[in-house]
């Protein structure tokens, strides 16, 4: 299920990667805002500046470690760190919101590989049918569940 740096996955027939939108940036900076506003009321403009572009670089850093990437090949899904086989997985359903609340919450089976993003409204569930692998079903956030869907279905693998 791990990716390895040696394998060569072939060349991409789907690719997606999910970084952070925009009302999540929205946040993160009013919050790294209301910091800094702290710190310069107490101490001034200079602990401020420093303050604030510490926190800035945080953010870039933690939107790029957060970002999820989805890539279909010929014969493999890589999605995050994670890599399967395509001959391994089957049903492909997009889920819409209510769906994709339901089955990470009170119908989710702790078994499951989840590649959520909270901030996605949209996802894709693939079972799993390895006989070595117990996990019974991946979950994965994605913008383009059906386009994502369809490319599984259609490709040949």
């Amino acid at each position: 299920m791990n990716r390895h740096e040696d394998t060569n996955y072939g060349l991409p027939i789907y690719q997606e990667r999910i970084t952070w939108s925009w009302w999540l940036w929205a946040f993160a900076l009013f919050m790294a805002g209301s910091v800094s506003l702290s710190i310069w009321a107490a101490l001034g403009n200079t602990p401020a500046l420093i303050v604030s572009i510490i926190q800035f670089v945080l953010l870039i850093v933690a939107s790029e470690r957060t970002a999820l990437e989805i890539t279909v090949t010929k014969g493999w899904l890589l999605v995050g760190p994670a890599a399967i086989e395509r001959a391994f997985i089957h049903n492909f359903k997009a889920l819409d919101f209510a769906e994709y609340k339901r089955i990470r919450g009170v119908d989710a089976d702790p078994a499951s590989y989840l590649q959520i993003r909270f901030w996605i409204s949209t996802a894709l569930k693939l079972d799993i049918r390895d006989p070595k692998d117990k996990t019974p079903y991946w979950l994965i956030s994605t913008n383009r569940a059906t386009e994502l869907a369809k490319v599984l279905n259609l490709a040949d693998h």
